[in-house]
């Protein structure tokens, strides 16, 4: 059987990659690219292709780039499952080494830094481009340690020193898989996705908020986002509860076009239960 070419933010061991992993399993081509752009065009590209990308961690808030190229709608791919990771870093290094330079990505490093400072308060750190890097990085280093998954240590014949590794605050990461079929019926919750253009006048908003009101739709998310080329204009990502062919959401997108809104659906689709990293 051939296997199903998987995109996601690499180098191999991100985050990203352990998520694919864990939803997917062992039997897919690993395709890590540099960006999440390259992620969406390379799924554009190829009608048998996935991908996997960032959309938001409940530490740092959310991915723009993800936000903003799903709301341009360009590349065309439908987003066909939400997928998320409780991220529990690991201390990985060389047992009974000193540790005396800390690489990870900057988020992790900020997220622990009261840990660090407690731990490791003559260590250097070293922000690196993601955990990944940093744990090939510490590997080289006699010296280095990482802040990463637990993963990266067996990929680079590094010993787990400290697991978890305290965290001032916890990180949820969501990923969305992005395709090009619509997902079958699940058995968990849908969410849909919605890009919205609103007109430039007073009480747009509030009109278009009202519309989930009315009909009871739940909206979890709204992401305002400038419009390129048109001075403070915006336009808003807005994830609701249930599928766009629910009765309840059909009426509220009705309400919500009124007034001029542009409104579209970006997707719905399946919320899969979080991983543990």
């Amino acid at each position: 059987m051939k296997q199903v070419p998987i995109a996601f933010l690499g180098p191999e061991g991100t985050y990203s990659h352990l998520v694919t992993m864990k939803r997917f399993g062992a039997g897919f081509k690993a395709v890590p690219l540099p960006t999440i752009g390259d992620v969406f065009a390379y799924v554009a590209a190829r009608s048998a292709a996935v991908g996997v990308v960032p959309v938001e961690n409940s530490s740092g808030g959310v991915i723009h780039e993800t936000i903003d190229i799903l709301m341009a709608n360009r590349p065309r791919v439908a987003v066909v499952e939400e997928l998320s990771l409780n991220v529990k870093l690991a201390l990985l290094g060389h047992r009974g080494a000193p540790v005396k330079r800390l690489y990870s990505h900057m988020m992790p490093l900020e997220h622990t830094a009261t840990w660090i400072k407690r731990h490791l308060p003559r260590a250097e750190k070293k922000a690196l481009s993601s955990t990944a890097v940093a744990a090939q990085q510490a590997a080289a280093d006699p010296n280095g340690a990482a802040l990463g998954s637990r993963y990266l240590a067996r990929r680079h014949g590094l010993s787990v020193l400290q697991y978890p590794v305290e965290a001032d605050v916890p990180n949820l990461t969501v990923f969305l898989v992005i395709g090009h079929h619509a997902p079958k019926p699940a058995a968990a919750p849908w969410k849909t996705t919605l890009s919205a253009r609103l007109a430039n006048r007073p009480g747009t908003l509030c009109t278009f908020l009202e519309a989930f009101r009315i009909t009871q739709v739940n909206l979890s998310r709204i992401v305002s986002r400038p419009l390129r080329g048109s001075p403070r204009e915006y336009a808003f990502l807005v994830d609701i509860s249930g599928h766009s062919d629910d009765e309840c959401v059909r009426m509220a997108l009705t309400l919500a076009r009124r007034n001029e809104a542009q409104v579209r659906v970006v997707g719905s689709y399946p919320c899969r239960k979080p991983y543990a990293s």
